[in-house]
């Protein structure tokens, strides 16, 4: 992280912008994507959001007790069935954003 020091714990969002043709199938997202996520890197906790006015078609929100654990998570043998799942169930690009839990 550019030498920022986090001693806090990680919450990692990853955000589904709407665009024109954007796809997004939120029924295979909550059944098969995030327990996929879950298993895989073995969170605190996950958050979906189906977004209903905004920016966003959907985002999730993944906490980890450290940043330590957050790459570790990342290391996974499994992390790359989790990136490549992604086709299944949306066209869109996400956006992803790695913030330190303060409060």
């Amino acid at each position: 992280m550019g030498g920022v020091t986090v001693d806090g714990m990680i919450r990692v969002s990853v955000y589904y912008p709407s665009s024109e043709g954007a796809t997004f199938d939120h029924d295979y997202y909550r059944a098969k994507h995030v327990p996929l996520v879950q298993k895989t890197w073995n969170p605190i906790s996950v958050t979906i959001e189906k977004g209903v006015n905004g920016p966003h078609v959907a985002a999730i929100h993944v906490t980890f007790a450290s940043m330590d654990e957050f790459n570790a998570a990342l290391g996974s043998p499994l992390t790359g069935d989790v990136m490549a799942d992604v086709a299944n169930y949306t066209n869109i690009t996400p956006v992803m954003q790695i913030s330190e839990v303060v409060s």
